[in-house]
């Protein structure tokens, strides 16, 4: 097995507990930053780690914290993004559920590197037996002396507050969640300026993931260097993936940056496998907002050599003949999945969660949801398959926030994937919704 950093003690009974976690080493960190550390050098070794963020757009957080504006007299916030709204991931979810405390413990040191006396959890809506778990937690935490007055005797002063959201896929994007937080509409802000200029209630503000903030405790007990000697390239140190869709053993996996997504997929220590002895079709390697793969370039590039669960190698060749890592929700599909039902039932998701702001998404979501839902039912003509590209062209780039992007993206890859399944659906509208779909298809493409 990969070494392990933030599950490491996941399957110890009890370690959701203050108790237990103590005494498996939890909360060194916060004694070593507070003790021995200042927030400047805490910020130092975040940067030398080459951690990125996990929740999705994977930008430097040590840089992210490095263009924090300090004004004489003005608060500083750190909030946590716990929103975990992505379609095919649940990885920030298994961490806040078994053991809460390594969130809180690399909350309390960031706040520190921050300067944030005041820090937030902003959790999904749908999350509420999570939100019961992270106050215990933090309620612990308070009672050993951990959050509040002068931790540790150090003069650092930090409350911690969950927030729990309205279950809206928007305020996963920093600036919607910043509003949603203030007890407004969730509506994504124009930036510049950015959080970390005027954020919460007008004041400096760091946003980060869940899995970002836990990882930084592991960074300061050990050091920023022997953290990036983790992983590969630029993508150091260990991930977490939320493994679901067509595979023999789904689940949440912490691996090394750089394993191979074959062995990610077939290795016995991972998913072993596809489902019922089928075949692998396709892959959305990062969530439903990122382009999705066919089989031939899930584990190898256009060039030929090996893909690795990386933010470089998932990106290779661009959208052309790549995807990205985004949020780690890895989705699998056999050969008998429709992409065109996949797309469309994507394609429902963002024209639900739309804020309906920007004109480009609220109209061309819903344009391209009942495209979609014409061609998966076979009731389209083969000018839909245009129209729906042109759609993207008008939503892509066009929008205040990404969450334009993130429904463009899936509906542009699928077609230039996977565009004769597009049209077979056209052309074959009979067999397009019969159960043996599948190999309907098949039988005709091979023909």
């Amino acid at each position: 097995m990969a070494r392990k950093i933030l599950l490491e003690h996941d399957e110890i009974p009890g370690i959701e507990t203050y108790a237990v976690y103590r005494k498996n080493g939890g909360y060194r960190s916060v004694e070593k930053a507070l003790k021995t550390m200042s927030p400047e050098q805490v910020v130092e070794e975040v940067q030398k780690s080459g951690l990125r963020g996990r929740g999705g757009a994977g930008f430097p957080t040590g840089m992210k914290w490095s263009f924090l504006a300090k004004p004489e007299g003005v608060p500083r916030y750190l909030l946590c993004n716990a929103d975990e709204s992505e379609p095919g991931t649940f990885k920030d979810r298994y961490l806040m559920e078994k053991i809460p405390h390594r969130l809180i413990e690399g909350m309390i040191v960031s706040s520190y590197a921050l300067g944030s006396n005041l820090s937030f959890i902003y959790i999904r809506g749908e999350y509420m037996w999570i939100l019961d778990i992270l106050e215990k937690a933090i309620a612990e935490a308070y009672a050993a002396g951990f959050l509040g007055k002068n931790i540790l005797g150090s003069g650092f002063d930090l409350d911690l507050r969950v927030a729990p959201g309205g279950g809206a896929y928007i305020c996963g994007e920093e600036t919607a969640m910043i509003e949603s937080l203030e007890g407004k509409r969730g509506n994504p802000r124009m930036k510049p300026p950015f959080p970390a200029v005027k954020g919460l209630w007008g004041c400096p503000s760091v946003v980060n993931n869940v899995e970002s903030l836990a990882s930084v405790v592991a960074i300061v007990n050990d050091g920023g260097d022997e953290y990036a000697k983790i992983g590969i390239g630029k993508s150091t140190g260990t991930k977490l993936f939320s493994a679901c869709g067509n595979v023999s053993r789904p689940g949440v996996y912490e691996l090394e940056m750089g394993l191979s997504v074959e062995e990610f997929i077939y290795g016995d220590d991972w998913c072993r496998g596809i489902a019922n002895g089928k075949q692998l079709k396709a892959c959305v390697p990062g969530g439903s907002s990122v382009p999705i793969l066919p089989a031939h370039l899930v584990t190898k590039t256009a060039a030929g050599e090996n893909r690795l669960m990386s933010y470089e190698s998932l990106a290779d060749g661009g959208f052309a003949s790549g995807s990205m890592l985004g949020s780690g929700g890895f989705i699998v599909f056999d050969e008998d999945q429709c992409i065109v039902r996949n797309t469309w039932n994507f394609a429902r998701f963002y024209a639900h969660e739309s804020c309906g702001q920007c004109s480009p998404c609220r109209e061309g979501t819903g344009w391209m949801e009942k495209v979609l839902n014409r061609l998966e039912h076979g009731n389209g003509n083969l000018r839909d398959i245009e129209l729906l590209e042109d759609i993207n062209k008008k939503i892509e780039g066009n929008t205040i926030c990404p969450l334009g992007d993130a429904a463009a993206w899936p509906v542009a890859a699928a077609i230039r994937h996977f565009r004769e399944e597009f049209e077979w659906h056209v052309t074959h509208r009979e067999e397009s919704q019969s159960r043996n779909y599948g190999l309907l298809l098949k039988e005709s493409l091979m023909q």
